[in-house]
């Protein structure tokens, strides 16, 4: 089944709850927070410390070039984590948010059964690309990939029935889980390696604890009965989720691969032991994430709640990122070499400490991005899974030009995630200085605004359309299609599709961003709403804001501007619609979009006309126009509202979509169907 049908189908059956579980209030949410971060973070510290004794163990009895080895290949089950974790993601956010036991168990059967269907392709893809990987990894044998091709057909399920006891607030249950495939991989390696099997012993480990855990993590009881429910998801979602994690796992796991690639058997096993110390570092951090992340997607509704949330996890991750960090630093190198034996020579290929340094701080950082942006999945459908699979890409890039020493594939790394962290934060800040303004000017202006009535997006295209009508690149419609424009008949289906595909000749890159449950209203402003308008950021405009569209701390640019002798046709535009309305000369709909009544509006059309106005008279520019406001509680990912990485990166990302559309055609298609519509009927 192709992946799109997959993401489609599971949309249908991905919204309800248990009904025992309650969801936490604004009272009670940092106290289920922490209380089950420290489930998971006592689960996780003990799956991390037995993964560390079990990669020392290994490491020791292996020497540094069977350790580069076995890292090798289970870094490739590493990578594979994308898809397991994906399937773990939708199962949990869409269990969380669901509303009946029935609902939960169609979730689980219906991505169960999808799971086994792409571990079962998984498994194949390996064994049959086993010689290739083999051969870019420098590994001695296939056999390696073979064996872990068989622990990948359970891997995949897995992460379904791991997202059930999350989305189920099983927290125990899930943190057992762990605990138990770390136990089982163990105890088999170190059996396996006493008996003499190397590297494949481990590999055989590997699997077994993966099939272990899978038949371990069987539903309760209660969860196991027959349901019809329908799965309700969306394409975005699944593909917010596979693109989240593919990033993921790039970032957390690529480098092992890259640094197996380019360098020594020895030198590639000893930086597999310091990106030990990054992988217990990342596995406490995401258990905070994993506990915070149903909580936040059951209530994303409800603002206050997911702060609490929010704040909780932060906290949490940067003392668990201080700590490694700090514990890396103060520990002497001569531990390390009596721990890991003469197979590793420390002291002659790298400063042991310096890296292990480097890297714990490297993944605190990244571990704190992870949050924020876990936690803009869990609430919506953001652009961050894009943003980090950008970010993954310049690691690769970075390695491959900068891979001397191993410090200095550790430094791009580093640089790379800073990068990533401050650009994840924009949003963030961007919104808590929004909200700020909005606070500090409550009392100065309208709380909000007059909705008069809703109205439909074909009248605000119509509004928006004949405001643009007069330009260049309608000059070879605008007689056929005058009277369509100007007395538009917005029961017509036709003339609304003819409409809309105008308008996309010259504006679809604006319209596109906007959100799809974006309401419109016909508003009505006062003299003091003028202090919320921003103008539209582009063009002239930059010169005359200063770092500020508000239209009203813009006036006196504009007017000094204005009264200059510089003749720009920017400004003779003003000019010319100052004196039009002056002279009385009626204007079109003003188009504007905002999140909410009482915060900013921006003006996406009727910037120059809006400035005119107040320059003419600012006491009475609210008298001059119509006033279309598009409302939506997401506007805040529109990049005409607020302009940030993440959500340029949405733009560019639909520019690319939509770059071969040809509205022509559609135009040309509509007309020819009216023709062929009016022909029947004069037939009939």
């Amino acid at each position: 089944m192709p992946i799109e049908r997959f993401i489609g189908t599971a949309s249908k059956t991905l919204k309800g709850g248990i009904e025992s579980i309650q969801q936490p209030d604004a009272t009670t949410v940092r106290a289920r927070v922490l209380g089950s971060s420290m489930i998971m973070l006592i689960g996780s510290g003990l799956v991390g410390l037995m993964n560390l004794i079990y990669n020392l163990a290994i490491a020791h009895g292996l020497g540094a070039a069977g350790f580069g080895h076995a890292s090798a290949v289970y870094t490739v089950l590493m990578l594979l984590s994308s898809v397991t974790l994906s399937f773990q993601l939708l199962c949990s956010k869409f269990v969380a948010q669901a509303d009946s036991v029935e609902a939960k168990i169609g979730i689980y059967k219906f991505l169960l059964r999808r799971a086994w269907v792409y571990g079962t392709g998984i498994t194949l893809l390996l064994v049959l690309s086993s010689s290739v990987i083999t051969e870019y990894l420098n590994l001695p044998t296939r056999n390696y990939i073979i064996l872990l091709a068989a622990g990948t057909l359970f891997f995949i399920p897995l992460g379904v029935r791991r997202g059930l006891l999350q989305g189920t607030y099983d927290f125990p249950h899930l943190a057992l889980n762990f605990v138990l495939e770390v136990v089982v991989k163990l105890g088999g390696a170190l059996l396996l390696i006493q008996v003499g099997k190397g590297v494949g012993g481990v590999i055989v480990a590997i699997v077994a604890s993966i099939m272990v855990a899978y038949f371990v993590a069987r539903p309760r009881p209660e969860l196991r009965k027959q349901s019809s429910g329908q799965l309700p998801a969306t394409l975005e979602e699944g593909v917010q989720a596979i693109v989240f994690f593919v990033g993921q796992v790039i970032i957390n796991n690529l480098d092992i691969i890259l640094v197996k690639h380019f360098f020594s058997a020895a030198e590639s096993g000893v930086y597999a032991t310091v990106a030990l110390v990054g992988r217990v570092v990342y596995m406490l951090s995401w258990s905070v994430v994993s506990s915070m992340f149903p909580f936040s997607a059951s209530s994303r509704a409800r603002e206050r709640e997911g702060r609490e949330v929010l704040g909780t996890a932060l906290l949490l991750v940067v003392g668990i990122s201080l700590a490694f960090t700090f514990a890396m630093w103060f520990t002497p190198p001569a531990l390390w070499h009596a721990v890991l034996g003469a197979g590793f020579p420390l002291g002659r290929l790298v400063t042991y400490s310096s890296l292990l340094v480097l890297y714990a701080a490297t993944t605190g950082i990244y571990s704190l991005g992870v949050v924020l942006m876990s936690y803009e999945i869990s609430r919506k459908i953001g652009n961050v899974s894009w943003l980090q699979l950008g970010f993954s890409g310049a690691i690769v890039l970075g390695i491959y030009m900068f891979h001397s020493t191993l410090k200095e594939v550790i430094l791009v790394q580093l640089v790379t995630m800073l990068l990533l962290l401050a650009a994840v934060s924009i949003p963030f800040v961007r919104n808590r200085r929004a909200k700020s303004s909005a606070t500090d000017s409550t009392l100065e202006r309208p709380k909000t605004i007059v909705r008069l009535r809703q109205v439909d997006e074909h009248e605000a295209i119509a509004e928006f359309l004949k405001g643009e009508f007069y330009r260049s690149d309608f000059d070879r419609y605008r007689e056929r299609f005058a009277n369509l424009v100007e007395h538009p008949d917005l029961s017509d289906a036709h003339e609304n599709t003819i409409r809309k595909a105008l308008l996309f000749l010259r504006r679809g890159r604006l319209w596109r961003e906007l959100p799809k449950d974006t309401q419109w209203w016909e508003v009505e402003l006062q003299p003091d709403d003028i202090r919320r308008l921003r103008v539209f950021p582009r063009d002239q405009w930059r010169g005359l804001a200063e770092g500020n569209f508000h239209l009203g701390d813009m006036l006196e640019n504009i007017r000094e501007r204005v009264e200059s002798d510089n003749e720009e046709a920017f400004l003779e535009k003003l000019r010319s619609l100052s004196s039009g309305l002056e002279h009385g000369e009626n204007y079109n709909a003003v188009l504007l979009i905002g999140v909410d009544d009482a915060g900013p509006l921006t003006i996406i059309e009727g910037n120059h006309r809006m400035a005119a106005a107040t320059l003419v008279d600012p006491s009475s520019f609210h008298r001059r126009f119509r006033f279309l406001c598009g409302f939506s509680p997401r506007m805040t990912e529109c990049c005409w509202y607020q302009t940030d990485l993440s959500t340029l990166w949405k733009y560019f990302k639909n520019y690319w979509t939509h770059l071969l559309e040809d509205q022509h055609k559609v135009i040309e298609a509509t007309q020819e169907s009216i023709v062929g519509g009016a022909v029947n009927s004069n037939i009939v």
